[in-house]
């Protein structure tokens, strides 16, 4: 054949290859190759020539065998085209068709040849299946999101961690991906004048933490800018004026930890954040730790920064230290002016025991350094005569001996002229000569008011010394009225609305007196606002004299004002029955103003005088539907009333064995306990329970501001300009007065 011509085709020139060895050239080398490989090609093509040929009749072979098989199974069947069967002769569908499957089954055991005959049509099959189902599984998984199991993994396996139901995630991580996800800015990168400008509108809006946010988040967290000492000291001053001590001093912190110096503002700034404190103590102690800081570093404050130490001491009740500060500056050869004692004279006030001596000290000391007072000057002495006294009628007689010797001796030398020694000390004297007792005629004209205000003060028509203790005896000192007016006027200074509000508080509680506070406002012409009627309410209604009360608000409605919820709120004190209250809670309602804690307890303690069962089970029962968490004063009143009630009927008062006494006093102990239960202080102690609903100092900086209409609630509504009106339609000679008494003269009780 082709196979044995080719081989002896290769003997018969392979022999002289063989003959010739001993003669061997490169030139016969390289021929030699070249035969080689053209064997190696003849070769090649003759295996595929034979290859092709037998390729038919194998095909032939196959197509026979499977015709047999057919007929033999299944006589019906119709012969198949030769082309469906080469294209299907290893196709399970092939079979199928063919209806050769169930046999095929059957027999598999018994036919190992035929089973491994069509093994390979069916892995051919399986693997398209497999493939369609991966593809439709891929869909599904970019379809459904990636969800967390609840099972723990197996703790042997590394990286085969799982969540858990009870597994809480880090807060930490949640923030560190929210930063990473986030993009590094979302608006254009400012510039620091501008980034100065955004935190300046923010705070002249009063919007504290959206100009917090523009340091914290967008400077740092998203533009990722290096924030300058202005920056700070701007947050700074902010927070110091809003009273957020906390964050004053956090901000002071950072500033220092990024190496920013630190500038007498900054100090000024942060001292004033201190007197501004919500808490009295903490305050005073951040006050102290700066100054300790100030004196490590050397720094030597100027009078600015004086002022405000004086201004926080003062204010958080360390008088003594304000008092030293104010000895550094004339030791420090500082100037000090009318702000810096009017810092002193806050100082005075925050001392209710003998703040308005210090005051009158305070005062004249300033005065002979030759520094006039200011408006503020005297609204300061307006506050030390209303919260403050006197102290010890001895240290009152070294007052008056240190800064009205002349009025004194001579006040001592008049009663030894009328033959007054035996009323008086046997001391020599000018402040041990006067008496015990003052008297002084308040309806009498052609008597004259003290005045030790005044350069030089006066003790006009005052008879004798007595122990001071209401604010209007102590403003009558000062010349009452007209005279606290006339020194005003020589000092070149116009009261406005807020000093007469502030006067109203001192004034003698007479209707004559505060018409004559009325005139003096109209004649000045000046506008009055709410406030100022809520305070002459408020002094009517405190004397018991809620008819006058009432007529309060009628002369709001004539000068054409509104009610505020401070109004109701002092009109509450006046409600003593259910009616009352009711009808005051209908009036809110119709106002659209909802109603708060300090109405709810001003009708509380009407409803406790009265002892009134049904009145203060209504006013708890208000307080639970309204959700309007009890004060400190509200849970005293409670206490009080339920402590009294008690001690009555163990000592067997009459009046607790009344029927309406034993049935009122029973459904106040349910509803007392009811309402102790539901505001969780069931078990607790009165100060205990104070202090659990005590609110804390710095929780409203956090809060967003809500639009209200409750002004000392909502600081939106706090900010804005109250409404003021001229007073002029007010009849002033029309309103009631004083009940007739017998004595043209009163004594100052």
């Amino acid at each position: 054949m082709l196979c044995l011509h080719v081989n002896g085709k290769l003997d018969q020139v392979a022999t002289p290859h063989s003959a010739a060895v001993s003669v061997f050239t490169p030139q016969r080398h390289t021929r030699l190759k070249s035969l080689i490989n053209y064997i190696k090609i003849t070769e090649t093509m003759a295996l595929r020539l034979l290859s092709q040929a037998l390729a038919s009749h194998m095909r032939h072979l196959q197509l026979n065998t499977a015709r047999r098989s057919v007929n033999s199974y299944n006589s019906r069947l119709q012969l198949v085209p030769l082309a469906t069967w080469n294209r299907q002769l290893h196709v399970r569908i092939t079979d199928q068709e063919a209806g050769l499957q169930a046999k095929r089954e059957a027999n598999r055991h018994s036919n190992p040849f035929q089973d491994e005959k069509y093994k390979e049509a069916d892995v051919e099959a399986t693997r398209q299946h497999k493939k369609i189902q991966s593809v439709e599984k891929r869909k599904e998984r970019k379809e459904k999101k990636p969800k967390k199991v609840l099972e723990h993994g197996d703790p042997d396996t590394f990286g085969d961690a799982k969540f858990s139901a009870s597994q809480t995630e880090d807060p930490g991580d949640v923030e560190e991906e929210e930063y990473i996800s986030k993009p590094t800015r979302h608006s254009k990168k400012l510039q620091a004048k501008e980034y100065a400008h955004l935190i300046k509108e923010h705070l002249n809006a009063n919007r504290l933490n959206d100009a917090i946010a523009v340091l914290e988040q967008r400077m740092l967290r998203e533009d990722r800018v290096k924030p300058e000492k202005y920056i700070y000291n701007l947050l700074i001053s902010g927070c110091a004026k809003a009273g957020y001590t906390r964050k004053a001093f956090s901000l002071y912190t950072k500033m220092r930890q990024r190496g920013l110096p630190v500038s007498g503002g900054t100090y000024t700034s942060l001292f004033n954040a201190c007197a501004n404190a919500p808490t009295i103590s903490d305050g005073l102690a951040k006050a102290q730790i700066l100054r300790e800081n100030m004196l490590e570093k050397g720094y030597e404050p100027n009078a600015k920064n004086y002022n405000a130490m004086i201004k926080a001491y003062g204010r958080c009740g360390d008088v003594d230290t304000a008092y030293l500060l104010a000895d550094e500056m004339v030791e420090r050869k500082l100037d000090m002016n009318a702000e810096t004692f009017n810092f002193l004279l806050q100082a005075c006030a925050s001392k209710p025991e003998h703040g308005f001596r210090h005051a009158l000290l305070t005062w004249h000391k300033m005065l002979r350094a030759g520094i006039s007072p200011d408006y503020y000057s005297f609204n300061a002495m307006l506050r030390c005569a209303r919260d403050c006294g006197f102290g010890t009628l001895e240290s009152m007689r070294e007052v008056l001996e240190q800064i009205a010797p002349a009025a004194t001796q001579q006040e001592a030398a008049e009663q030894l002229e009328e033959g007054q020694k035996e009323d008086l000390p046997m001391e020599t004297s000018s402040a041990k000569s006067l008496a015990d007792h003052i008297e002084v005629a308040t309806t009498a004209s052609e008597l004259e008011l003290p005045n030790l205000l005044l350069p030089r003060p006066h003790l006009g028509s005052l008879v004798a010394l007595e122990e001071v203790t209401r604010p209007h005896e102590r403003f009558l000192l000062l010349g009452g009225i007209t005279g606290f007016l006339e020194h005003m006027k020589q000092h070149k200074i116009t009261p406005d609305i807020q000093t007469f509000t502030t006067m109203l508080e001192v004034i003698p509680p007479t209707n004559a007196a505060e018409k004559q506070i009325l005139t003096f406002v109209r004649k000045i012409g000046l506008k009055a606002d709410i406030d100022f009627f809520n305070i002459l309410i408020k002094k009517r209604s405190m004397r018991y004299d809620y008819e006058s009360a009432r007529e309060v608000l009628s002369m709001v409605r004539t000068a054409g004002l509104h009610p505020d919820i401070v109004t109701y709120g002092v009109l509450a004190l006046g409600c003593r029955t259910q009616e009352e209250a009711r009808e005051l809670l209908q009036q809110m309602q119709e106002a659209g103003i909802k109603m708060n804690m300090p109405i709810l307890g001003a009708m509380l303690r009407q409803g406790c005088e009265q002892k009134s069962f049904g009145y203060i089970n209504e006013i708890m029962q208000l307080s639970l539907e309204e959700g309007i968490k009890p004060n400190e004063h509200f849970l005293r009143h409670l206490h009080r009333f339920h402590i009294g009630c008690a001690r009555a009927i163990d000592a067997r008062h009459p009046s607790t064995k009344a029927p309406n006494f034993k049935k009122g006093h029973s459904k106040f102990c349910d509803k007392y306990r009811l309402y102790y239960e539901e505001q969780g202080l069931t078990g607790l102690k009165l100060e205990d329970a104070i202090a659990k609903i005590k609110a804390r100092p710095y929780a409203k900086y956090k809060e967003s501001a809500v639009e209200g209409l409750e002004p000392l609630k909502h600081e939106q509504v706090k900010r804005k300009t109250k409404l003021r009106k001229y007073i002029k339609k007010i009849k002033i000679d029309e309103l009631q007065d004083d009940p007739p008494r017998e004595e043209t003269l009163k004594r100052i009780e």
